[in-house]
């Protein structure tokens, strides 16, 4: 049964909308997803006043998406910049390092991205590529990764101590969960270009991305940069509370 503010939803013209949208309509997700919709504009309008804030005081500040393929860090970061100022906010998503960029200091790629002052800057996957998705693939030397390992956190603190503030997510998904996504884009004409060889052999190597996953959580995750561990097999859930987190950490005027 519905409630009286329930069926109102659903008689609107979003709901009205939603529900011929479908072959066959499902009331209950049509509510959720109006309610999400509702809860995430919320969110979003909180969102801008926090970039305001930001380029008022001049602030820099990266927020970092981490997770296995398909975790939906994508999808969460679009819920995050969709109604921000492009002018005062950037999106890093890196194409994989050029032969040239092979032969350079591993982080000076990611340096040359970091925020101008008065700039939100979302790395959609960040330097944490060399802790989890190269050595679980075999693109790095166990000696790279070391490195790496041993010097993630003296450059985080590099960058918190010159006064970014750094937010850390982690989305996690379950096994079935990432496979039903996979399978989703394979049968998708549009997004099949998604795929890629990575992508196809995320499931195959599921042990091999827990065991890094679990050393970067053991080795990088400090009280100055912490890790945000998000579940997210239900993405609506997962960005609302990334939106909530991201204000919780950003201490702009709220409402």
């Amino acid at each position: 049964m519905f409630s009286k503010n329930e069926l109102k939803l659903l008689s609107s013209p979003k709901g009205l909308e939603y529900l011929l949208a479908l072959d066959k309509p499902d009331f209950r997700e049509v509510l959720e997803q109006i309610q999400y919709e509702e809860k995430l504009e919320l969110l979003q309008s909180e969102l801008i006043k926090a970039q305001n804030w930001v380029v008022d005081k001049e602030e820099r500040a990266i927020i970092i998406f981490e997770g296995r393929e398909f975790a939906g860090k994508g999808d969460a970061i679009r819920a995050c910049i969709d109604h921000l100022n492009p002018r005062s906010m950037k999106l890093v998503a890196l194409q994989k390092p050029t032969p040239k960029q092979q032969g350079q200091w591993y982080f000076k790629r990611y340096v040359e991205q970091l925020p101008e002052r008065g700039e939100l800057a979302f790395f959609d996957r960040s330097w944490y590529n060399r802790a989890v998705v190269e050595p679980a693939n075999g693109f790095c030397t166990e000696e790279e990764y070391e490195r790496f390992m041993n010097e993630v956190n003296h450059f985080e603190n590099m960058l918190i101590g010159d006064g970014i503030r750094l937010i850390k997510f982690y989305l996690s998904i379950s096994r079935e969960e990432q496979q039903q996504r996979i399978e989703g884009v394979r049968e998708d004409p549009l997004r099949r270009w998604e795929l890629t060889p990575v992508d196809l052999r995320a499931l195959e190597l599921w042990e091999q991305y827990t065991y890094y996953k679990t050393e970067m959580f053991r080795r990088t995750d400090g009280p100055l940069n912490p890790w945000i561990r998000i579940e997210a097999n239900d993405k609506r859930k997962a960005h609302l509370e990334i939106i909530r987190c991201i204000l919780e950490r950003l201490p702009y005027q709220r409402s």
